[in-house]
């Protein structure tokens, strides 16, 4: 089956929405402890698809993922740097949407003229550091314990890419 990579559009942030909360509550990939309500991913949404963009792969009509580019800092000066986040719906997982998603966004931060894209990964999230190595991220930054969910502090790892 083949996915299409588009543009999110406000239809979308429902299904959006239910795939983070199922991260919220089962992973590490997000530090919000509580699941997120419609009105608050709302408010998330708008934020996006000026100079920031967020995609969502469809597969059979329905949304199995998103990849964003959000500001980085709101300072001016970090104008030029985003960060990426990528959630895929655990019944989507290992067909390749994660893998196209980072492709797709990654050209997106270029064609939208950003000079690096930073992620933060929590140091157990090995499936999310190889995707990210292998497209060309260099870890920069190792903060431990700085993060707190399920019981226990997690280390925060850094990594960039310079498009």
């Amino acid at each position: 089956m083949e996915s299409l990579i588009r543009r999110a559009k406000e239809a979308d942030l429902a299904r959006i929405t239910e795939i983070y909360n199922w991260a919220v509550e089962n992973t590490t990939a997000s530090f919000d402890i509580s699941p997120q309500t419609l009105e608050q991913r709302a408010s998330w949404f708008s934020h996006y698809n000026g100079r920031h963009p967020l995609l969502v792969s469809e597969l059979d009509g329905n949304v199995a993922g998103y990849a964003c580019l959000s500001e980085f800092r709101a300072k001016e000066g970090y104008k030029d740097t985003c960060e990426l986040s990528l959630y895929v719906d655990p019944a989507y997982w290992r067909q390749g949407i994660g893998w196209k998603l980072m492709k797709e966004v990654i050209e997106a931060g270029r064609e939208k003229g950003f000079h690096v894209i930073i992620s933060c990964i929590t140091s157990d999230n090995e499936v999310s550091i190889k995707m990210h190595e292998r497209y060309g991220f260099e870890l920069c930054g190792h903060l431990k314990e700085s993060g707190h969910k399920f019981g226990k502090y997690l280390d925060c790892l850094f990594y960039q890419l310079f498009l």
